[in-house]
């Protein structure tokens, strides 16, 4: 099965975050999909945890080891679709080429983002439910 996997569930099993386990339990057997944003997202979040001194150097560098041994198959989201997402559902674009990337691929979303994971459904994506 196709699940499209968004920064906040990879995030969450890169850092070793409580939701770790069930994560990885809840992708076994799935082949994961992305918008090519993600990548960008989590290079995004890792600097962020590097600013706020939550992560040092080393440690970042050993969870994008982990993150290059994720299969994950970046896909291309039609931009004209995202924005129209992103306007109808009031979503940052980031946010919107995961629901475009979700419709389009006919795949449910897996999240633990709650805004998104609502808006997502309210598009008409099947959202995988993960208790936080």
């Amino acid at each position: 099965m196709e699940l499209v996997i968004d920064t906040s569930a990879l995030m969450a099993v890169l850092t070793g975050e409580a939701t770790r386990d069930l994560l990885i339990a809840r992708t076994q057997g799935s082949e994961l999909l992305a918008p090519g944003s993600v990548h960008w997202e989590i290079g995004n979040a890792f600097s962020s945890m590097l600013k706020r001194r939550r992560l040092r150097l080393p440690e970042v560098q050993m969870a994008l080891t982990a993150y290059s041994q994720i299969p994950i198959r970046f896909v291309e989201v039609e931009l004209a679709s995202a924005l129209e997402l992103a306007d109808r559902f009031g979503l940052y674009a980031y946010d919107a080429y995961l629901v475009a990337c979700a419709r389009r691929q006919r795949a449910p979303l897996l999240t633990l983002d709650a805004r998104l994971g609502r808006a997502a459904g309210e598009a008409g994506v099947k959202v995988f439910e993960v208790p936080v």
